[in-house]
């Protein structure tokens, strides 16, 4: 089953010159991703910086981008905070707006235990009837929901998926074991992707599908062919994007290379600063290789 499609960007946020979020970017941005080939966008994810955002920012990108991109594409709204009752009202609102899904992170910071975790996404899923993704990302929250708990919440009839990225392949085996076959696992980590598919997940949710969604595409749909040859060969000459675009902390290097790919999002808001130099020169690298950017002359 795949609840959003097999290939669900983590879209960027765009910002004007002046910091202030550019809803008219974004529309384009969205339009411009699902003609790309993107089943579905995630919007104020962590590739999103929700964290600087407002409520007010997140309910009216949701609503943007949701009208940009009409029925030609899901968007999957990132409701998710450490606090139950704020997530519930961003929920309620995303549904409002539009959204056709819910991304819910493990509430950060404050660190539930298994049982929080559960009451927690139970809550949150039941005050809607959007279907949920969660989002298992332990290096960014500091807890890692496990398999066990994640089987439990499917069994609340909205939680629709898990975008796993706790870099686990033992973890994803052991989802796909506890959890029922229409319960959908998207990989978290582009570079992980092609291994979750052999072992039971469905696609991703990804940071270079900002910049190259049709190749990941085909790089799934050959695996999914029996074509596993090509699918790793598709991988390889990936790899080296997916990697550059976390030499450090997302987003920065995704709003760097898309920049130099020619569709400029802005800056990063703080507490998050620009791509150095020397980083964006390792990223130019890379999109010269792949032909997203001319090579030098």
């Amino acid at each position: 089953m795949t609840p959003f499609g097999h290939v669900v960007t983590a879209m960027v946020t765009p910002f004007d010159a002046s910091g202030a979020v550019d809803y008219a970017r974004a529309a384009a941005l969205a339009r411009r991703l699902i003609d790309a080939g993107n089943d579905a966008l995630v919007v104020a994810g962590t590739t999103g910086e929700s964290p600087t955002l407002s409520d007010e920012e997140k309910i009216t990108l949701f609503r943007a981008v949701k009208e940009a991109v009409g029925h030609r594409g899901k968007v999957i709204a990132g409701t998710g905070t450490y606090d139950t009752a704020h997530s519930i009202h961003l929920s309620k609102e995303a549904h409002r707006v539009g959204a056709d899904g819910l991304l819910l992170v493990n509430p950060y910071y404050n660190r539930p235990s298994q049982d929080g975790l559960y009451a927690h996404f139970r809550a949150v899923a039941e005050s809607t009837p959007l279907p949920v993704m969660l989002y298992n990302i332990p290096g960014r929250t500091g807890v890692n929901c496990t398999p066990e708990t994640i089987a439990r919440l499917t069994e609340v009839p909205n939680i629709a998926a898990v975008k796993e990225a706790a870099g686990s392949l033992d973890q994803v085996s052991e989802i796909r074991v506890r959890t029922p076959d229409e319960f959908a696992i998207y990989s978290g980590d582009d570079s992980l992707t092609l291994p979750k598919l052999a072992v039971g997940a469905v696609g991703v949710v990804s940071v270079a599908g900002n910049l190259i969604p049709r190749e990941i595409q085909k790089m799934i749909k050959a695996f999914f062919a029996g074509q596993v040859a090509e699918a790793l060969r598709i991988h390889r000459r990936l790899w080296p994007l997916f990697k550059v675009l976390f030499i450090t902390t997302n987003p920065v290097p995704v709003k760097a290379a898309m920049r130099l790919a020619g569709f400029d999002c802005g800056k990063v808001r703080l507490p998050l600063v620009d791509a150095t130099p020397k980083e964006e020169e390792q990223i130019r690298a890379v999109l010269q290789k792949l032909e997203l950017v001319p090579a030098p002359v």
